[in-house]
């Protein structure tokens, strides 16, 4: 792909988020990775590894698929986290967030750590682990989304807190949500989706140097709407993302169709 089949079609700013609209999902998810490699060469550089809190979902798949292609890039020096996983579903069940990381992943390059969420163990006992692993390890950059229903990770609107003490919680899932991972594929019937996870929160999301977040799809153009033009609110998490003062929000023409 040329850089002039790669430019944005469309660019604005909302707030302190910048955003960008590419002609299809594949342009898009190039975008993402160019710029997501160049943070991580330019934080390698200066303190010479990068943790990154990667989102794990169908989404992501044009972003990751450019993004591991780059071979420049030492993944050696990445610390990895992801943002959520499904409380109760078998180990070897291929609908896990973290099966989904080491599909698109850590098959695919050689990561310095990556650090697991483990949805079968104590709920409680594996929110204070993870959070413990992110203080450790502050993160330089998260990947993010969209949901249908304006959630960012899994902070759904009703356990949506900006203000979050904690950074790791348990939730559970509303029926928006539910319903969004079957539109995705993920699942066949509502009834085999999860009602509870893991997620971190909206504050360890936000207390990233850097957010780079990728949007496809139409059935998210509502969404991406109200996340530009409605009021920051928890009712809508993902208005939060225009409070940041250094996140990109990655669109392509379908999903971004009531803004065009």
């Amino acid at each position: 792909m040329s850089d002039k089949e790669n430019e944005p079609i469309l660019k604005g700013q909302t707030d302190s988020l910048r955003w960008e609209v590419y002609k299809d999902r594949k342009a898009m998810g190039r975008a993402a990775a160019i710029a997501m490699a160049e943070k991580i060469r330019r934080i390698i550089a200066l303190k010479r590894s990068v943790n990154i809190i990667f989102a794990t979902a169908p989404s992501q798949n044009e972003f990751l698929s450019s993004l591991m292609e780059m071979k420049d890039l030492d993944w050696s020096r990445v610390n990895a986290f992801h943002q959520d996983e499904y409380i109760g579903l078998p180990d070897n069940a291929p609908q896990r967030f973290s099966a989904y990381f080491r599909e698109h992943i850590v098959d695919k390059v050689q990561l310095g750590q990556f650090f697991v969420i483990n949805g079968n163990a104590d709920p409680d006992g594996e929110c204070q682990q993870y959070s413990q692993l992110l203080e450790e390890y502050p993160v330089d950059i998260c990947c993010g989304g969209i949901g249908e229903n304006g959630h960012i990770a899994f902070n759904d609107p009703h356990v949506a807190d900006f203000s979050d003490p904690l950074l790791v919680k348990k939730v559970t899932l509303d029926d928006t949500c539910r319903e969004q991972q079957i539109h995705d594929g993920c699942f066949e019937r509502i009834e085999d989706v999860p009602k509870e996870a893991i997620t971190l929160t909206i504050s360890t999301l936000m207390r990233a140097s850097h957010i780079v977040i990728v949007v496809p799809s139409p059935t998210k153009a509502k969404a991406v709407h109200r996340a530009l033009t409605g009021s920051i609110s928890k009712d809508f998490p993902a208005t939060i993302y225009r409070r940041h003062p250094s996140a990109v929000l990655y669109l392509e023409k379908e999903s971004a169709a009531l803004i065009l």
